[in-house]
């Protein structure tokens, strides 16, 4: 069974909690063997990597719930049902979900109150947006990590448009910079260079791992289209580059993607070649800020329970 949204789980929430507190954590187990949850399903981690996506849910199906006023906190990580919370459920209801929490005066407050935060100035657009809490299966935080992802494979199309339309030199820097940026050839300021040019052996750039140079790792950088696929020869004419160099490790970057024989050619190969293609290329260069700056900074807060305690 695949995890419930939210809203689906906001009458089994309700239906654990008893006039004495429980606790989040209890009430997260007994849904997940009540509703029999897969470990697997259980186990799936938000893009975070922080929470799973089973406990967001459950959270902020309580979240909801103690808006409309049917559960309240009692101490961190626990909470009990409210008289009208109780009553709620003595009338049986099918289900409960956001429409169904409408009808108490505190929730629609709530929902007033972040309908008015998320709209944008009149001067800016004609209509306001407002959160459709009504249809939303997804968890506020699973919105935002989602929007997150959209961005960066936004920017990640437009970074391997721009590359491919700079000079071939320019793409041979760029390698030697994010290696430089990933923490490979250490502080110096010569650890990483590109050599690419007439004569260069099929190897495009160098990274010295080691003030002397004594461990090396050598680059060979295919600026291709889309559909330009590197091939098992591309790779066995990098192994005998490598060969000349007298060195026992590679990286071959493309901007385009290698076919399932050349990944296969690498694999087998007695020197550790490492592929990147054009999707892990923009990848790496989002994560350490080469070619893109961070615009803006969003903290996600957590009400602080010891605080309170």
């Amino acid at each position: 069974m695949t995890v419930p949204d939210y809203q689906s789980l906001m009458l089994p929430v309700l239906s654990t909690a008893t006039h004495e507190e429980v606790r989040f954590k209890d009430v997260v187990d007994r849904l997940a063997n009540q509703l029999q949850i897969t470990p697997e399903d259980r186990g799936e981690l938000l893009a975070s990597g922080k929470q799973t996506v089973f406990n967001n849910r459950v959270h902020w199906a309580k979240t909801y719930l103690g808006k409309a006023g049917l559960l309240e906190s009692t101490r961190r990580g626990h909470f009990r049902i409210t008289q009208r919370g109780q009553k709620v459920l003595d009338s049986h209801p099918p289900r409960i979900d956001v429409p169904f929490l409408d009808q108490f005066p505190e929730f629609q407050e709530f929902k007033a109150r972040a309908r008015a935060s998320q709209t944008k100035p009149l001067t800016e657009i004609d209509h306001p947006q407002e959160v459709d809490f009504d249809n939303q299966t997804e968890t506020p935080d699973e919105i935002m990590r989602s929007a997150h992802k959209q961005i960066e494979v936004a920017i990640a199309q437009d970074l391997l448009e721009r590359i491919r339309a700079a000079p071939p030199d320019f793409f041979e820097r760029l390698i030697v910079n994010l290696l430089l940026s990933m923490g490979f050839g250490g502080s110096a300021a010569a650890a990483g260079r590109a050599i690419g040019r007439s004569g260069d052996d099929g190897v495009d750039g160098v990274i010295d791992q080691d003030a002397l140079g004594l461990d090396r790792v050598y680059i060979q950088a295919k600026r291709y289209a889309i559909g330009n696929n590197i091939g098992a020869g591309a790779i066995r004419d990098f192994f005998g580059s490598l060969d000349r160099h007298k060195a026992t490790k590679g990286l071959f970057v493309t901007t385009s993607t290698f076919s399932p024989s050349a990944r296969e050619t690498a694999e087998f190969l007695s020197k550790r070649i490492v592929l990147i293609d054009g999707e892990q290329l923009t990848k790496l260069m989002i994560r350490h800020n080469v070619g893109c700056r961070v615009e803006d900074t969003l903290h996600i807060k957590k009400i602080d329970e010891d605080f309170f305690e």
